[in-house]
């Protein structure tokens, strides 16, 4: 592995919307020995008009990317300087995913990694982990993390969560966690919200485990408490 490029994305919807584009790139590369490069940004022309709900999210205008380079511009961009053997990285990587395949390179999933490596956080995203981490620490500038919700900032943040998550685990294992569901501690939806997911009552988990369509990683954590792993 000669390095890890960490990316983002500032789009102009989620991945299930019917009309979404990318309208910003970032990325902050970590290579082989920890070294974090100069993060690069620039902005894309999605080909639509900037919804105001996103918008307001990142405070991209239209004006701003009227002149920019297109999404697959853009996307050829990221792969400049890629070997085969390097690897992607993202906050919540499912996300970019969407977006961007990568090709044939491996991707970490920072958030899920540091669910199963940080399992006492007190949230998963990218700036909860910055703080309860005391990220900031680590910056050799912090107007590199700044504003939050663009697409440079948030690689640079990223990618020193990433340093963090290598000081626990090898580039394999970060591969291996992005996939695998995480048994999970606090329970954050519905009635039971705020409790233990221990303290839950069996059959709500079994309900849960075997005829709720929630995610993965509740399906896995009820399992788990009910034996079934």
């Amino acid at each position: 592995m000669q390095k890890i490029r960490v990316i983002d994305f500032e789009t102009t919807g989620m991945p299930d919307d019917q009309v979404r584009a990318i309208c910003e790139i970032g990325f902050t590369d970590l290579s082989a020995d920890w070294n974090i490069s100069p993060t690069t940004a620039f902005l894309v022309n999605p080909g639509h008009p900037i919804p105001p709900q996103t918008r307001a999210i990142h405070h991209i205008s239209d004006a701003d990317v009227a002149g920019a380079v297109s999404p697959d511009v853009g996307l050829r961009t990221l792969m400049d300087g890629m070997a085969d053997d390097d690897v992607f990285a993202a906050h919540n990587c499912k996300f970019e995913q969407a977006f961007f395949g990568g090709g044939t390179r491996r991707w970490i999933c920072t958030m899920q990694a540091a669910k199963h490596l940080f399992p006492n956080a007190p949230g998963f995203s990218n700036q909860a982990l910055r703080y309860w981490l005391n990220i900031d620490e680590q910056m050799d500038d912090v107007n590199r993390a700044m504003p939050p919700h663009r697409a440079g900032p948030d690689t640079y943040v990223t990618a020193l969560i990433l340093s963090r998550l290598m000081m626990l685990a090898n580039v394999d294992e970060l591969v291996r966690m992005t996939t695998a569901p995480v048994v999970l501690r606090d329970v954050t939806f519905g009635k039971h919200r705020g409790m233990k997911w221990a303290d839950l009552p069996r059959d709500y988990l079994s309900w849960i485990a075997n005829k709720s369509d929630l995610g993965a990683d509740e399906k896995h954590t009820a399992r788990h408490i009910l034996g079934g792993v």
